[in-house]
This record gives C-alpha cells, structure tokens and sequence, in this order.
C-alpha cells in the first residue's frame, strides 16, 4: 500500500502515522516522502514497512536508479547480485543501478527502513523492472 495523501511541506516531511494505523499491521507500507512532484530531481525517499513474510512486490529486480535502504526497525533479508544478507537496525544497503535484487522480512517482527534513490526515479518510467528484462536507457 503506498499513501501519497499527507499534506506536504516543501522542506519538511513527517510519517503520516494515521494512514499507517488504517493499512493495518499485516499489509506492506509505502510512504514516499521525498520525489521529483516536491522539485527534488537528485534524490527520492521513502519509508516502507514490512510485516513479516513481505518483501519485494516485483521478487528480484533492477532499477534505473541507485539505491540506498537504511533499516530503521527490525531484520531484513536482502540479496544483491546473488549474494545474500541479513541488515537489522543501522544498517545500510546498497542497489547499484541495474543490479539484481530482492529484500524481504524472515523474521517475526515488522521491519522498516528508509529507500533513498539518486536520481529521483522518473515517474514515467517503471521503477521496478523484472531481473531478467532489459533496462531502458540511464538516466
């Protein structure tokens, strides 16, 4: 579930913990806090949730972008280029453009972490593009 409703503030963003609390605990949840619709073209974030038993919605994948999760909360279980980890709190993972990958929660309890993306992902181009199809031109 992605809620783009919160009001927006140029400079300011705050999880819209309301709209969290109405997904409901058992649904993953996306909140883009940052994009190229607030002017930001160098860097997108998003904060993201995910109940046990949830990952990537697209399995393994690439992106056009870089990107960057930081874990907030919890263990997640990410595979990049066919290695796997395990990244709990303060961790930091890295999706180098056009790298296979997939993230999901193993465990027992949510995790939540913070995607950031440089550039900011045009929305007219897909994010997620399926590992073994090719990606369009960078960028």
């Amino acid at each position: 579930m992605t809620d783009d409703s919160a009001p927006r503030s140029p400079y300011v963003r705050q999880v819209d913990f309301a709209a969290l609390a109405a997904a409901g605990p058992d649904v993953r949840y996306v909140q883009r806090l940052l994009d190229r619709a607030d002017g930001a073209d160098a860097v997108g974030v998003g904060w993201i949730r995910t109940p046990p038993g949830g990952g990537s919605p697209e399995g393994l994948h690439t992106h056009v972008v870089e990107q960057v999760f930081y874990v907030l909360a919890g263990t997640m279980t990410v595979e990049v280029a066919g290695q796997r980890s395990e990244v709990g709190p303060g961790g930091l993972v890295r999706f180098p453009r056009g790298v296979p990958h997939r993230n999901w929660n193993a465990g027992r309890t949510e995790t939540i972490h913070l995607s950031i993306t440089g550039p900011a992902p045009d929305p007219a181009t897909p994010f997620a593009l399926p590992a073994e199809e090719p990606h369009p031109a960078s960028p």
